[in-house]
């Protein structure tokens, strides 16, 4: 088991939450469409885009599972307003992940991939921040299907619709694009310390014009 990364000195000075926010104390289910099939021996986990060596790289659920184990703990902030706090996620660090398939110099943006092609676009910087997680678990419990079994994204300083339920892999891009919902009205970053839920609420530089 990896050593937990801990939360950040803005959350022990700040510990209130982003504005809007209300503390949840359960963990609510809230997805876009059907719960997928979990199928092990069809299921894969594919890096691909602008990767470094230009390949495709591709791990089945058995080897994605011996990847080096990892917890964080992180807050989960909902752009529906709830917000749970000092949840201990477990998986694979995004980082630890990009160090085994690294993007090309002039990448700039990952898009993570899930079931049903859906969707969600990211900074690389962001992406690799040191507590961005692919988590298979939850409290050291494997996470449930509802929650995105067998793997989601979970980018702790980001509104959690940056990290999608039943991710199947990333694609590294060199300009961004808008992913399933920045596409529909919502912000194209997403930090909720400064509250940019929607895409109105964008400036210059923030993300491609819709």
């Amino acid at each position: 088991m990896g050593q937990p990364v801990g939360r950040t000195s803005r959350d022990v000075v700040e510990p209130d939450l982003p504005p809007g926010q209300r503390l949840q104390r359960g963990w609510p289910v809230t997805h876009y469409g059907p719960v997928p099939k979990f199928r092990p021996e069809r299921w894969d986990f594919r890096v691909f885009g602008a990767t470094a060596d230009g390949e495709k790289h591709a791990w089945t659920h058995e080897e994605f599972s011996a990847l080096p184990y990892a917890t964080v703990v992180a807050d989960l902030h909902c752009v529906t307003k709830f917000s749970m706090l000092g949840a201990e996620w477990g998986g694979v660090l995004a980082r630890d992940l990009t160090a085994l398939a690294p993007p090309a110099p002039n990448a700039t943006h990952v898009m993570v991939w899930a079931e049903y092609g859906f969707s969600s676009n990211l900074r690389l910087a962001d992406f690799l921040s040191d507590r961005t997680i692919f988590a298979t678990h939850k409290g050291g419990e494997l996470l449930t299907a509802e929650h995105g079994f067998p793997l989601r994204l979970v980018v702790p300083h980001l509104y959690a619709w940056k990290g999608p339920k039943w991710v199947r892999g990333i694609e590294y891009m060199t300009a961004d694009r808008r992913g399933f919902w920045e596409e529909r009205g919502y912000h194209n970053i997403g930090d909720p310390w400064r509250e940019q839920r929607y895409s109105y609420q964008e400036e210059p530089g923030d993300g491609p014009e819709l």
